[in-house]
């Protein structure tokens, strides 16, 4: 089962694709022009999405260009009533990882989704912790950004999981020592403050995710500008 994200504004294809979907045991959340999908994308997650390129206030090439060129890296099925190889190159170039020419069977829609939501990557383990562009998987002590990896120190990650398990709440500095350093002797503010400021350096040292907040601790925001 994956979330998929569906932009088609003809409701009769939207419900029809909807409907296909659904009966592969998928979520669906469906919208109808780029402005609402790229509020969809900023805003929650998903496995995969499926792209009509007409849409009533753009097109699906610029929302793909424009997720693309902010580090969006679903797999992305471009739907379209045009099956010149032009526009099949322009969709391909942009960033789509299939195309699909309207009409097409609903059968052939199902396989397509199944045969992107298998390449490597494309769905997210169930145990991952998803804040944002980051994502932790505990069981393989990994992280990624925007899909690309980020390579940590052992008490790096230790710290960021706790603070994504307690995403926008502000930690004290006692609270962070006694769970990143319980009982060790290291376990001291400037153990903290050298481990704090690798971690935003490898993240990324002007996204500013955990937060000085002076007097009281450090907070993390998978959305610094929120």
């Amino acid at each position: 089962m994956a979330k998929i994200l569906v932009v088609e504004d003809n409701s009769q294809m939207l419900a029809s694709i909807k409907k296909c979907l659904e009966m592969e045991h998928h979520v669906v959340q469906v919208c109808e022009s780029g402005s609402d999908a790229a509020f969809q994308l900023n805003h929650f997650d998903f496995d995969l999405i499926v792209l009509d390129w007409v849409l009533p206030d753009t097109t699906g090439i610029d929302v793909l260009r424009t997720y693309r060129a902010t580090g969006g890296r679903l797999p992305v099925l471009m739907l379209t009533g045009q099956s010149t190889i032009e526009q099949k190159e322009v969709g391909l170039d942009s960033g789509a990882d299939d195309y699909l020419v309207k009409p097409f069977d609903a059968r052939e829609l199902a396989a397509r989704v199944r045969a992107l939501l298998r390449r490597p990557g494309s769905v997210i383990p169930d145990n991952a912790i998803v804040e944002g562009d980051i994502i932790l998987e505990p069981r393989s002590r990994t992280v990624s950004r925007r899909g690309a990896a980020v390579n940590l120190l052992p008490k790096e990650l230790q710290l960021l999981e706790f603070f994504m398990r307690h995403s926008n709440e502000v930690l004290s500095i006692p609270v962070l020592l006694s769970h990143v350093w319980p009982d060790e002797s290291d376990s001291t503010e400037e153990a903290l403050r050298s481990t704090l400021k690798r971690l935003r350096r490898k993240l990324d040292p002007d996204a500013e995710y955990i937060q000085n907040i002076h007097g009281a601790g450090y907070v993390f925001k998978h959305r610094p500008d929120s």
